[in-house]
Order: structure tokens, then sequence, then C-alpha cells
């Protein structure tokens, strides 16, 4: 029986206590890999009998085990803990106008499956079954990995727009319709048998950045993303800025000089997706190149540079952010050279000048941070030994 006036799960009871420990051990492997009972200990300040009898209850409850030893030094051999990898899983899906990818990944964040589902968003058929597309694409995933879906415990999938928080419904996505229902997400969750969280793509982008790209160690930045389509995640104080709709960094839609007002959300252009997007880029010598030849020519990447330029001031001059990462196709198509040029652009100008980087992950950093996100759920709902 409870003692009186306290309640199980209280701060501060040995129940409560034993949970942050098992968490902080827990996520110390997730961090650096396989290690000893002895640095364990060493990390976490807990002595070693504690340590002992939180490592058996983590085994006992299948969320550690023993993976070979470590060798070479005085004494027996030492045991190495790792998070056991089938404790759970998560899927990550990235939507875009051209189809849909899925991955599926353990819970320490290996892959185990991927795949993807070619599917024209506008296409009439597309609208009234976009469910079944994620459901297929994640499908395709999991049989890859040799999972079910009873296996999974989040899922997050990226959109261009974003979700807005009072009426469940997408925003700023003109291009995608099939995603516009308001019953949406229970829909996915019916479909994929778990929770899921539908995030915009370039906020998913940011979180890959801080996680494993040019924003780690920093809690205020600004990820501009520039491909056929544009838009800005925000980060002040380590906290993603959504706004009152969902909408915060759609500056695609931004005013700026030289472009056309963005007027009644038809997708018709309008604002700095009309000066800075891929499509535009390659219209500046005649639209037959790629965007790598379009960088190429020094006229046009000063001139691109330029029109990112203003963008990014305007966005400084409100946000004050220590650091800007460019990425999506036109930025890695320019590379360093084109961050050169901007950075030049922005010099002499009388607001704070942050640090300007090009994006150097490797793969889709939309999915990358799906993954990210979905992981950080699984993990908060797997770990939590409370």
């Amino acid at each position: 029986m409870a003692a009186a006036g306290s309640t199980p799960g209280t701060p501060g009871t040995p129940r409560v206590l034993r949970a942050m420990n098992d968490r902080a051990v827990l996520d110390l492997l997730v961090a650096h890999g396989p290690l000893t009972r002895t640095r364990i200990g060493e990390l976490t300040g807990l002595s070693k009998p504690t340590t002992s009898q939180l490592l058996g209850r983590l085994e006992a409850a299948g969320l550690v085990h023993t993976t070979g030893s470590l060798s070479g030094r005085p004494g027996p051999n030492a045991l190495l803990y790792e998070i056991d990898p089938g404790a759970g899983h998560v899927a990550a899906i990235s939507a875009d106008p051209g189809g849909i990818t899925a991955l599926v990944a353990d819970i320490t964040g290996t892959v185990l499956g991927r795949a993807r589902v070619e599917a024209d968003a506008v296409a009439e058929d597309v609208r009234h079954r976009t469910a079944q597309l994620v459901a297929e694409a994640v499908d395709g995933a999991l049989r890859q990995a040799g999972l079910g879906h009873d296996d999974l415990r989040a899922a997050v999938i990226g959109t261009p727009g974003a979700i807005d928080p009072h009426t469940g419904t997408l925003r700023y996505a003109p291009h995608l319709p099939g995603w516009h229902s308001r019953t949406l997400r229970d829909d996915l969750a019916a479909v994929l048998g778990t929770p899921v969280d539908i995030e915009n793509d370039v906020n998913l982008a940011a979180v890959a950045e801080q996680y494993e790209g040019a924003a780690q160690d920093y809690d205020n930045y600004v990820l501009t993303w520039l491909d056929e389509g544009v838009g800005a995640a925000i980060v002040l104080g380590g906290t993603l800025l959504r706004g009152a709709t969902g909408g915060a960094g759609e500056i695609g839609y931004m005013p700026l000089p030289g472009a056309p007002l963005a007027r009644g959300g038809s997708g018709d252009g309008g604002g700095f997706e009309s000066l800075v997007s891929a499509y535009v880029v390659r219209e500046l010598t005649g639209g037959e190149a790629t965007l790598a030849e379009v960088m190429a020519d020094d006229d046009a990447l000063g001139e691109v540079a330029r029109r990112i330029a203003v963008g990014i001031a305007a966005v400084v001059a409100v946000v004050d952010p220590e650091l800007v990462v460019l990425s999506g196709s036109v930025a890695q198509a320019g590379g360093d050279k084109l961050r050169a040029r901007v950075e030049e652009e922005l010099t002499g100008l009388a607001l704070p000048r942050p640090e300007i980087r090009i994006s150097v992950l490797d793969d889709d950093p939309i999915l990358t941070g799906a993954l990210r996100s979905a992981l950080t759920q699984a993990r908060d709902q797997v770990f939590d030994t409370a």
C-alpha cells in the first residue's frame, strides 16, 4: 500500500528514481553504443551494485542484451551491453508530388527496409486513396525488413505544407490535393496500425541537420529549403517555431522586391519562391540546363546568390539566427561557391551576420528527420520503465 499522502509514480519515489536511471543508461547506450558495466557506472555515477541491478532489470525487460566482451585488460573480460534492436521499430515516410517513400528502422536507428510508390499527387484516383498509397509504401519497407504492422511503435510522415493544429487539415500545399482530408491522420493510423504524426517536410530537414548535419550544437538557426518548392524551418532557443496555424517558415510566399505577390493559395507562384525555386533557377539560362550547369555560369550563380541573400536578409532581420543552413537541390548544386557569394551579398548590411552553411547530408534529409522524430517518440514509449 502506498504511504499516506503519496501516489505511485510520485517524483522522488524509488520507482521513479529507478526509471530515471534506466532511461539515463538507455540514452547512453543509444549515444555511445556498447558499453561495459564499469563504463556505464563511470558515466552515470551509479555504484557497481546499482548498475548491475539496473542492467539485469533492463535485460529481463528485453531492452538491452550483451554483445560480446572487452578483452586486453587485466582481470576477466568485461561484458559489453547494448540496446536490443528488436525492442521496437518505427516507420519514416516522405510524400512529394511524385510519390511516397517509406523506410523502417529498429529502435537503434538502423534502417531495415525501404520502399517507394510512384504516384502523381494530382491524379484523380490518388486524391481518394492517399492512405492506401502510404500503406503500400510502408508495407513494402516492412516486407523487406521481415516485420509487420504490430512491430511499429511510431510513424512520422513529412509532406510539403503544414497541418493546421486547429482544423487538422494540410495548409500551404495546393499541389497535394489528396492530403487535405480532415480525417487523414486517423485514416493513416488505421491503415498503419500505429499513431501517425504528419510534419512539414522542411521542419523535418531541420531536425536532420540538428542531429547529424550542419546545425549540430546550434540552438538558434534557420534552414532554408531551396528546391522545386521553397520554405524554411526556424529554430529559436532549441525549439521549432510553428506559428498559430502551423505555417511558420513558409517563406516561399514572402513578398520581396522583384517578385509578384502570392495570392489566394492557388499555388500559381509569387513571393520568394518565384525568385529562387529550382524551376526558376533553371530558366536563368533558358531552361534546358541542369542546376549544376546553371551554377557553373558565374553570372547566373551571382544572380541566384543575390536573390537568396535578399530572402535571407528579411528572415535574419526578424529572427536573428546564429546560423543559416542552405539545403535542397539548388543549394546542393551551388555548393560552397554559392555559399560564399551569398555571404558576400550580405556583407555590409545593417543587420546581424549569421554563419552560412550548405547542408552536407548525403541521404534524403526529410526522411532522415522523419526517422529521428519517430525514434524520439518510440524511445519515449519503449524506454519508459516506470
